[in-house]
This record gives C-alpha cells, sequence and structure tokens, in this order.
C-alpha cells in the first residue's frame, strides 16, 4: 500500500481582501486541488503584524502569526500579498533564499526589483510565479511568457487599471464631470481615498513594464516606461472623441520596432471599432499583436478580491505540482540587449484641439506649421464658437508621425497669434 503524499506546506503574507480570498479557496477546494497537484495543500500560517487585530472568518485565528522568519522556514511556498517594497521585498529573498517557491501579486516591486528576484529564484532553482500581477483575473503573464514564448510578440495594448477605465467609461456613457467620477469609483470600492496611483498611470505604468519586459525577452524598468494620467481629461475631450468615431481610454502600450523596444502609458483615442472599446466599467482587456498568432484578445475583471485570488490560486496549484512531483516552472528569458527607447523616439497619430481666431488663412497657416516639420494632416473639422466670439475650434488628426516632430509643431502652435489655446492633444492608437 502506498504511503500518502506529503502535503505541500503553504505560508500566506498579508490577508487583505485577495489573500482572504486565497485561505478561504484553498480551504474550499482543497480534495479538488489535492487531485491536481497531486498531494494536499496544507496552509501552515498566515503572517499578519497584530495577531490581534479582527479578521475575515475565513481565516482560522490560530494559523496568524508575527513571526514572519519561522514561518518561512516551514513553508515548501510562500505566499506574498502584501504589496508595498519593504518588508515584502526581503521577505520574498529569505523564501527564495530558504528553497520555498514564490507566489506574488506585487506589480510594483516586480517593475522595480524584478531581476533581482528572478536571478535569486534561478540561483536557488525555485518557482517565481506572478499572474495575478498584471490584469487581476485575466490570464496574460503566462500566455505572453509561456504560449507565445515560440512567436514574436510585436505590439501590445492593455486597458490594465480598472479605476481608470471606470473614471473614463463614465465620463463617455453618462458625461460626468472627471471629479464626479472619481468621486463614484470612489464610493463604489474601485478607487482608493487617495487615487493617484491609479489616475495618473503609475500602476498601469509598473504593469506595462512587467509585460514589456516578458514579451521583448529584455530588462525594462519602471523608470523605462513613459506615464501620464488622466487627471486633465474633460467632458470636452471625450464629446470630442465621439464625434470623430472614437473612445478615449488609458493604454499601457508596449511594442518592439527597429530602433528598439518602448513601453508607455497615457490616454489614447480608440476607433470605436477595435476590440478595446468595448472594454466597459471596471473590467481590464490586453490586446496583443503577435507575428505568427496574429491578433489576440485577453478581457475579464482585472480587480477584486475573488477574481485576482483565481490568478494567485492557479500559481499555487503549478508551483506546488512541481514541489510534489518534481520540476521546475519558466525561467526568467532577458537574452535580448535591445535599446529602451524615450518617449520622444516613438510615433503615434495624434488628435490637436485648438481654439484659433477665426479668420481667413489661419487654417492654411497651421496646415503649413504642420507641413514644415514633416507633419502630414489626415482630417480637419472646423466648428466656429458662436457668432460674437471671433472664435473656432479647429480638430485635427495627423498620420503617423513621431512623437519629436509633433512637439516641435505644438511649440509653433502655442508661439502663434492665430491660436488662442491648445485644448487637447490624444494620441490616436489601435488604427
Amino acid at each position: 500500500m502506498s504511503e500518502p503524499a506529503k502535503s505541500v506546506k503553504v505560508a500566506l503574507f498579508g490577508p487583505g481582501t485577495v489573500g482572504t480570498q486565497v485561505v478561504r479557496l484553498l480551504t474550499e477546494h482543497a480534495t479538488d486541488l489535492e487531485q491536481r497537484v497531486g498531494a494536499p495543500i496544507e496552509i501552515v500560517g498566515v503572517y499578519v503584524r497584530d495577531t490581534s487585530a479582527p479578521r475575515d472568518a475565513a481565516i482560522d485565528p490560530a494559523l496568524l502569526t508575527s513571526d514572519a522568519h519561522t514561518l518561512i522556514e516551514d513553508a515548501d511556498l510562500v505566499v506574498e500579498l502584501m504589496g508595498g517594497i519593504e518588508p515584502a521585498r526581503s521577505y520574498m529573498l529569505e523564501s527564495i533564499g530558504a528553497g520555498a517557491a514564490v507566489v506574488t501579486a506585487n506589480k510594483a516591486l516586480l517593475a522595480l526589483h524584478g531581476p533581482e528576484l528572478f536571478e535569486a529564484a534561478d540561483a536557488n532553482n525555485v518557482d517565481f510565479y506572478f499572474e495575478a500581477a498584471v490584469a487581476g483575473a485575466i490570464p496574460i503573464i503566462r500566455p505572453v511568457r509561456e504560449s507565445l514564448a515560440g512567436d514574436n510578440v510585436k505590439r501590445i495594448l492593455g486597458i490594465v487599471n480598472g479605476t481608470t477605465n471606470y473614471v473614463l467609461d463614465e465620463m463617455t456613457t453618462r458625461l460626468l464631470d472627471y471629479d464626479v467620477a472619481v468621486k463614484q469609483a470612489q464610493d463604489l470600492g474601485y478607487a482608493e481615498a487617495d487615487p493617484t496611483a491609479d489616475v495618473e498611470g503609475h500602476d498601469a505604468a509598473a504593469k506595462a513594464a512587467i509585460l514589456a519586459s516578458l514579451a521583448f525577452h529584455q530588462r525594462v524598468h519602471l523608470d523605462d516606461v513613459y506615464c501620464e494620467g488622466i487627471s486633465a481629461i474633460t467632458v470636452a475631450d471625450v464629446a470630442a472623441a465621439t464625434e470623430s468615431g472614437h473612445v478615449i481610454k488609458l493604454l499601457a502600450i508596449v511594442e518592439r520596432t527597429a530602433a528598439g523596444v518602448s513601453a508607455r502609458v497615457h490616454p489614447a483615442l480608440v476607433p470605436l471599432g477595435h476590440p478595446l472599446a468595448g472594454v466597459h466599467g471596471a473590467f481590464n482587456a490586453v490586446f496583443v499583436e503577435a507575428e505568427a498568432a496574429g491578433e489576440l484578445m485577453f478581457y475579464g475583471q482585472g480587480a477584486g478580491g475573488t477574481p485576482t485570488a483565481s490568478a494567485v490560486l492557479g500559481d499555487i496549484v503549478s508551483a506546488a505540482r512541481h514541489i510534489a512531483q518534481g520540476g521546475r516552472g519558466p525561467r526568467e528569458s532577458h537574452y535580448a540587449d535591445l535599446p529602451v527607447l524615450p518617449i520622444e523616439a516613438s510615433s503615434s497619430r495624434f488628435q490637436l484641439r485648438m481654439t484659433v481666431h477665426d479668420e481667413p488663412g489661419v487654417l492654411a497657416g497651421i496646415a503649413a506649421t504642420l507641413a514644415q516639420r514633416g507633419v502630414s494632416i489626415e482630417a480637419v473639422r472646423q466648428k466656429v464658437a458662436g457668432a460674437d466670439t471671433g472664435l473656432a475650434t479647429i480638430v485635427i488628426s495627423t498620420h503617423r508621425a513621431p512623437e519629436s516632430d509633433v512637439a516641435k509643431v505644438l511649440d509653433a502652435l502655442r508661439a502663434s497669434d492665430a491660436v488662442t489655446e491648445i485644448r487637447s492633444v490624444l494620441r490616436i492608437e489601435g488604427e
């Protein structure tokens, strides 16, 4: 008679919203998970700073401990859901050094210290998984890192922050002002009391750095990602987007060109016919363009305790299976040595919206300003502001042009006597 399989001992750091759901799912689905892993998964402890603080009933108080070091020594697999940089980084490195596999959802830490963690995992021959670090429940890390490992990813466009997508969607569908939409997101729990990390694009930038590193086998640091948020977007911008057949989305864009790789986060005009234009509410979506596979779309809930816990649990099962049955997951692939390009080296189509004096020759002068700097006009729309104002609104859509050339155009337009205000400058993506 064969002996029962030895259990895989799991330690959890950070029993917040996601961590609590991970514990609940591990407990409720223990029998099924044992069959998938080939061994029981045993939660040996949950690290907290204060064991006396109130906790969700899903977590057995007997599991709580404030002794991180002893917990790490007892674990085969450490699940880090604390967030932040320290002490999460130190605990992960300690776990890896002790021979434990690590699962994390910490996108900020990966964007800043990913290479250090990957190298430590390689040196100690343990698994390091992070599916939940980008787009919550959406499986995107594993497809990019494994399913497309034999392909060449050319470009990824991602709506990877549910808060900003919710805000922009409310501004578009209900014509809410930015501040009202943000307050509504906070009331619904989609946005933090301080929404800066979301609305200024920092959260999406961390995810862009991770996606670029995986897609292009190239280490891309958070500092390499151009970041521009949505706080300057107005209802007038949204209305102008609708008139031109677009919707505004905050996109994380990573792409490989002949000159190198780039990663950027900024609001963009997405054509209404593009799959990303139909992503509503707090949902996320990632659109991948690969050489052989073509266009791929991944869509789903990008946040929330249970959806994110699903992604964490998938990583736990993969790592636990390797612990129980042998083997190891994919290692970091960073053989490429391509330059990481600044935003000035990228190119896009643009939509420029400006207020001008409604006088003969103004439009011709603006067109000449663009032409002199190598920026070609694709379309122009003009609307008179009012009979007595002497002003008009001009919306110019350009053909694809380098960022550096468009910057020169904007400098010239701002210095022009004919232009009273540059009201918005938005890139057009997905065409």
